[in-house]
């Protein structure tokens, strides 16, 4: 994966100053960089709407209380667009303008979900009040460090008023 990602920082730059060279070469160098920057700038606008109605989308699933899984990989998916859409370059825009139209957002959201769903292993184990596996303590008591300390853990203050206040040979702080 390292090689892949150390290949992929080398190379990408290289194609994409090939590219807009090439494209400098048939267009002028000035109307290349207006199309750069034009083509950011929409696609600063693309992602923003699209970024937006996926919030929505995100909310109305918690509201629901359901699990937004694909819409929070559509999240991603729309937040990694917008870092190669702001990237200069014609193919990292290329490739995140493909990111934010939802037909092939669509496919490679299912095709990240099956692969992630292939990577997690869900285990079951055991959970309650005092047993074993006690949301992963295991206390042996109950209490940390598996003991029990003896006593009342809760004290109730006003039945400490009261005894103090019926102590026989309390001193009056008033002086009476």
């Amino acid at each position: 994966m390292f090689v892949v990602l150390l290949l992929a920082l080398l190379c990408v730059p290289l194609l994409e100053l090939y590219v807009i060279i090439q494209v400098a070469g048939g267009m002028g160098t000035g109307q290349t960089i207006l199309l750069l920057i034009l083509v950011s700038v929409v696609g600063a606008w693309m992602v923003r709407r699209s970024g937006l109605g996926v919030l929505n989308q995100i909310r109305n699933r918690l509201n629901r209380g359901e699990l937004p899984a694909a819409e929070l990989v559509d999240g991603l998916l729309i937040l990694l667009a917008g870092a190669l859409m702001l990237t200069p370059g014609f193919i990292t825009d290329a490739v995140g303008l493909l990111l934010l139209f939802l037909p092939t957002r669509v496919l490679v959201r299912s095709l990240l979900m099956r692969h992630f769903a292939k990577k997690i292993r869900v285990d079951r184990w055991p959970a309650g009040p005092g047993g074993r596996g006690d949301f992963g303590f295991g206390y042996s008591s109950g209490r940390p460090g598996g003991f029990d300390a003896g006593g009342p853990d809760v004290r109730d203050v006003n039945q400490v008023r009261e005894i103090r206040d019926s102590r026989p040979n309390r001193e009056d702080p008033d002086g009476d």
